[in-house]
């Protein structure tokens, strides 16, 4: 019965995918992959200092590039076996640390933050220990699922336990990267420039995403939800994106 089930969630998968296919390609690209592979890379340099907020057990930077680059590089987590089990070498310091109630010492020339936000309670507050970790003229860049996105919505509304054994039983791939409690503070575009604007933040670059991959396991519910997306994006433009990407500049002087 099991594998009939688990042949059953490939197909409507596999059908998911060709479905896309004839969609635009601005809602066919994955935010979390364009973040990894496009978005953030732009802005790596040489000889820098980079904190990897909630980086854990999975750093963003790989140690090729860490060490072609030659990067010092701070893996922050409020989970210290999380820090622990991080590939030896991936990091030069650790903090183990809230991110909503760390003060920083301004010696960060970047700061990665990767789907973390979404699960922090106060986001004015980590926007805050965020600047006050990154040199004036340091970049935030930021990638957040948007609270806008009906998987977030149902995320919000459903029980702990209730969510991660369906989202581990269909996406088994998910169990060691994904289930932790969420909470989507102020997780939009919108409220993200305010909080920006509000915590010396320029915005230089942002990138909004359509796509994800929560549905597909039902073909039905994909077709429908995907139609969904295409009509919000109509009425709500960048504010109906499912996740996106934001470079934030710190500026030497608070935005009035």
């Amino acid at each position: 019965m099991k594998n009939l089930i688990i042949k059953f969630i490939k197909f409507n998968r596999d059908l998911s995918k060709q479905f896309d296919l004839i969609l635009p390609k601005k809602f066919r690209i994955d935010g979390n992959r364009f973040f990894m592979d496009q978005f953030a890379p732009q802005y790596l340099e040489s000889n820098v200092k980079i904190y990897d907020i909630g980086g854990g057990k999975q750093p963003y930077i790989s140690q090729d590039i860490k060490k072609s680059l030659d990067l010092f590089i701070v893996g922050f987590d409020i989970d210290q076996d999380e820090l622990n089990r991080a590939p030896q070498g991936s990091y030069d310091q650790i903090i183990c640390a809230d991110i909503t109630k760390f003060q920083g010492y301004k010696d960060a020339n970047i700061v990665i933050c990767q789907a973390l936000l979404e699960h922090v309670k106060n986001v004015d507050l980590a926007f805050a220990s965020i600047s006050s970790i990154l040199k004036t003229g340091g970049l935030a860049l930021i990638f957040v699922p948007s609270k806008n996105a009906v998987f977030a919505r149902l995320n919000i509304l459903l029980p702990q336990k209730l969510k991660q054994k369906i989202l581990y039983y269909i996406f088994p791939e998910t169990r060691h990267a994904q289930g932790f409690y969420s909470y989507y503070d102020k997780c939009t575009p919108c409220e993200f420039r305010d909080l920006a604007k509000k915590n010396q933040f320029c915005v230089e670059k942002e990138s909004f995403h359509y796509i994800s991959s929560y549905f597909s396991f039902f073909f039905p519910f994909y077709f429908f939800w995907r139609l969904w997306v295409l009509s919000f994006y109509l009425i709500a433009r960048e504010q109906s994106a499912e996740t996106f990407c934001m470079a934030l500049r710190k500026s030497s002087e608070p935005f009035v």
